[in-house]
């Protein structure tokens, strides 16, 4: 930003000479076209600073997609995951989910890869996850928010990851769900503890 900066600076002072002196008016044929081209490139870095910025205030929030499938009366329904998709989008948060290998087998039976199971639960294939064949989920839903600092949609416990991931142990780090009476809940709100 600051090469288009000086350049319009350069830029202003040869249409004020332009202006000035009467032997230099030829210099405005080059210093207004290069002072608009600066004020366009200027503007074009200040909105991609600004886009930047507003993503990086996202609230990231991952989803144990293998466990959130089976919540709504123990059999997996990719509705069920549309349906928290929706809910923390709702409420702010930028959701992204990692599943199982074998999710979209039991979910659609077949194979389902990130694309198409980001299309069945409503995220883009960016925000979604399926890991090879033989490799546990769970690792890789742990590094995903352990990276974004991010909170975890899940039912899971984590008990055979906490040594190499204490923060599952952080009250409000892993968010519970479910449903009750037809209804979805999570509880979002992080758990406060009393000093003893």
């Amino acid at each position: 930003m600051i090469v288009p900066a000086l350049f319009l600076l350069l830029s202003v002072a040869g249409i004020a000479a332009a202006l000035m002196l009467p032997g230099l008016s030829d210099l405005m044929l080059l210093a207004a076209p290069s002072a608009i081209a600066c004020l366009i490139l200027l503007a074009s870095a200040y909105l991609r600073r600004a886009k930047t910025t507003r993503t990086a205030k996202q609230t990231y929030i991952i989803l144990d997609g293998s466990n959130i499938m089976y919540w709504n009366g123990g059999t997996p329904q990719a509705a069920t995951l549309r349906e928290v998709v929706t809910h923390l989008q709702g409420r702010g948060f930028t959701p992204g989910a990692v599943f199982d290998a074998n999710a979209g087998h039991i979910l659609f039976g077949k194979y389902f890869h990130h694309s198409a199971m980001g299309r069945a639960i409503g995220l883009p294939e960016d925000k979604v996850m399926v890991v090879q064949k033989g490799t546990p989920a769970d690792p890789t839903i742990l590094a995903a928010a352990r990276d974004l600092g991010a909170r975890i949609v899940t039912n899971d416990r984590y008990t055979n990851w906490s040594a190499t991931h204490p923060e599952v142990r952080e009250p409000g780090r892993l968010i519970r769900g479910g449903y009750r009476d037809g209804q979805l809940w999570l509880d979002l709100e992080p758990v406060n503890h009393r000093a003893s």
